[in-house]
């Protein structure tokens, strides 16, 4: 855990496309952190025996060893370490282990400078908290805290893909592995619960 009076954030980065992670390291170096990148699980875990990192950004869709299969991994000696999971790989399925897997953010591709800072936000504030919750792992799937962090995953993924595919139903229904009933339910919920839905 990072110390009080440290600042920085030590940051894994663990993304296979260069451009994206270049863009990832320097995004974060503005925001005040050290970050460090790695384009496959296996240089991770290179980096990981040498030392630990404060914050762990990582891609879902890797190489060989794909970004939840390494979350998993990396979960049993790092409990403690926030999570920020950034990815064009996600659904809900994705989203609903990360979640089991104590993961602080989970953010669809395209994801908007403002997102990250967010993201990273709520990763210092994480580090900095002294609550149980924070030391003892992952919340139970069954906590109503758990439940309402995948609901608000869950609608962020669909507005994301509906805002990414310009309120074409079949295409977002498409990337987000749903039918298209499923999302028209989805779709008429969140207006009901009074969300502006592209």
């Amino acid at each position: 855990m990072i110390p009080p009076h440290q600042d920085v954030l030590r940051v894994l980065v663990v993304e296979d496309e260069p451009r994206y992670r270049a863009f990832l390291i320097e995004t974060l170096e503005d925001m005040g952190c050290e970050p460090i990148g790695a384009g496959t699980a296996f240089e991770a875990q290179r980096f990981l025996a040498a030392r630990a990192p404060d914050a762990l950004v990582l891609d879902l869709n890797l190489p060989v060893t794909d970004g939840m299969t390494f979350l998993a991994s990396f979960r049993r000696t790092h409990v403690e370490v926030p999570v920020v999971i950034i990815t064009g790989y996600g659904d809900f399925d994705a989203a609903r282990r990360a979640i089991s897997l104590n993961v602080t953010e989970f953010l669809t591709k395209p994801c908007h400078l403002g997102q990250i800072e967010r993201a990273m936000d709520r990763v210092r504030r994480r580090l900095a908290r002294t609550e149980p919750e924070a030391i003892d792992g992952p919340p139970a799937a069954s906590e109503p805290n758990a439940e309402h962090r995948l609901a608000a995953i869950e609608r962020r993924a669909i507005l994301d893909a509906l805002r990414v595919h310009r309120g074409n139903r079949s295409a977002a229904a498409a990337a987000l592995g749903i039918s298209r009933r499923a999302l028209y339910n989805k779709i008429m919920q969140y207006r009901a619960e009074g969300v502006e839905v592209p």
